[in-house]
């Protein structure tokens, strides 16, 4: 038996390409038409965003639970996020988690040792660049980081909450995201994180100037493992 899989949604573009990872990959472990038993849950983004513009994180973990408690009722075995930027909450709402909780900045951080990378370039929203969620994993994996000059960090943060939540990819935004990767592997940087689970939909490993590490399909890909056992 598969253990059943609960996706805590937050922005839809992450979230889809979380889902169809699961199921995509999934077939190719378990055979034609196969995946493990996954749900999803939603609440509107505005329960997240009205706190999270407010710095008031304790209520995005509140919101976060109220998603989690539901993935419990109905039978999911474990959660995954795949939204980076709302893990800041996860201190908050530790001691209280109903199901295990895979989290992505750890699993990120995991893989980046198995590749050998030293140092990694760290792209995202403006609230997790400037955010511990990324550093201490990191650096309890003895690993060094580079995050993003302010100019970049209000570069990123605009065209991932005006252009990839809602899909809309522009070859223009591809240059800024290669500049700003170009200067972090100028900076040392081996490896750059896909640190928002919408990036991966315009940055990849064939128009990056670093290898990516996109943890959008990493998250998936331990959940899926686990999932399977």
């Amino acid at each position: 038996m598969t253990q059943h899989i609960g996706i805590l949604g937050v922005s839809a573009e992450g979230a889809a390409l979380c889902y169809k990872t699961i199921c995509i990959e999934g077939e190719e472990r378990l055979g034609t038409y196969g995946h493990p038993e996954i749900s999803m849950h939603t609440l509107p983004l505005v329960d997240y965003m009205t706190p999270l513009l407010a710095d008031d994180w304790a209520q995005v973990g509140e919101v976060m639970l109220a998603s989690m408690q539901k993935l419990k009722t109905i039978g999911a075995n474990f959660v995954i996020c795949p939204d980076n930027t709302v893990h800041q909450a996860i201190p908050y709402i530790e001691d209280r988690l109903p199901l295990p909780f895979l989290h992505i900045a750890e699993i990120v951080a995991e893989y980046a040792v198995t590749q050998g990378f030293k140092t990694l370039g760290l792209t995202g929203t403006q609230w997790l660049v400037e955010s511990e969620v990324y550093p201490a994993k990191l650096t309890a994996q003895n690993l060094d980081y580079i995050r993003p000059t302010d100019t970049e960090r209000h570069g990123i943060n605009r065209i991932i909450m005006d252009e990839l939540i809602y899909g809309d990819i522009k070859a223009e935004s591809e240059a800024y995201f290669q500049q700003v990767m170009t200067r972090m592997q100028g900076d040392d940087a081996d490896a750059v994180i896909l640190g928002c689970t919408e990036i991966p939909l315009i940055m990849n490993d064939d128009n990056s100037p670093l290898p990516t590490l996109d943890s959008t399909r990493l998250l998936a890909r331990s959940a899926l493992r686990r999932a399977i056992g």
